[in-house]
């Protein structure tokens, strides 16, 4: 057995082992800086924000700024990569802000997020990204990414890890290595799975964060059975205006393979 240590700046924040997955350690002194003005109650378990009367004026509030940041984010992207030129920029974001949801579904069925999301198949609710980086994405994140073995398939792993992270093995055949500029380790839930079974980075190694299309929110497991995704603290705050305006859990159960 294979055991790492992932550290940053040369202090160990975490510690995992293979072939079980990472046991997160919340950084919470960094999060409660990162989180002011972010204290929605936690007692919400159930949305329903088809119901435009259930979701208070200043959740609308958080909410649009969430879509003025993907929209800017997004325009400045596509003009970043020449997709638009500089007088479309206006427009591309305007358009981004009023068409569309943040959020769409996705279908993951397997073992390897057992027990978060069920080994017969989930109906997940996802956030878009409109970039993948340690501004948006952090540490402790359920994300759905592209499966860097098949360009046409889509994995859904935790973020274990991001740049400049230091992976060091306690077994002394294998060298330390330090996570370069864009790169992630991702890890699947089911710690009861050999690496090769679970299908993540103790298989195919680091990743690019370019990879991450958007980050899980919730999942329908059966109409009876579907909660919030636990991701890491402060994503889970940040999303929280966008669950409450989007999530449909009819709609969900429609869309459900089960």
């Amino acid at each position: 057995m294979v055991s790492l240590i992932i550290i940053v700046n040369r202090q160990p924040t975490c510690v995992y082992h293979f072939p079980k997955t990472l046991h997160f350690q919340q950084q919470q002194q960094q999060q409660q800086q990162q989180q002011q003005g972010f204290k929605e109650a936690e007692e919400n378990t159930s949305f329903y924000p088809h119901k435009a009367a259930m979701v208070s004026h200043t959740t609308w509030l958080r909410y649009l700024a969430r879509r003025f940041e993907y929209s800017l984010a997004l325009s400045y992207k596509s003009y970043e990569h020449g997709k638009i030129t500089n007088r479309e920029v206006g427009d591309n974001f305007w358009k981004t802000f009023f068409q569309g949801k943040l959020t769409f579904l996705h279908w993951n069925k397997g073992e390897e997020m057992a027990p978060t999301i069920a080994a017969e198949g989930g109906t997940l609710l996802v956030r878009k990204l409109p970039a993948a980086d340690p501004q948006r994405v952090y540490v402790g994140d359920v994300v759905v990414m592209k499966d860097p073995e098949k360009s046409d398939n889509y994995l859904v792993r935790r973020l274990a890890a991001i740049e400049g992270y230091e992976m060091v093995s306690k077994d002394e055949k294998d060298e330390p290595f330090v996570l370069e500029k864009d790169q992630c380790w991702v890890l699947a839930d089911n710690d009861k799975l050999k690496p090769k079974e679970a299908k993540d980075s103790r298989l195919f190694g680091p990743v690019s964060m370019d990879d991450i299309i958007g980050r899980v929110l919730y999942c329908l497991r059966t109409a009876v059975d579907h909660g919030p995704i636990q991701n890491s603290q402060f994503s889970m705050q940040k999303d929280l205006p966008v669950l409450e305006v989007e999530l449909d859990v009819d709609e969900m159960a429609k869309n459900h393979k089960a």
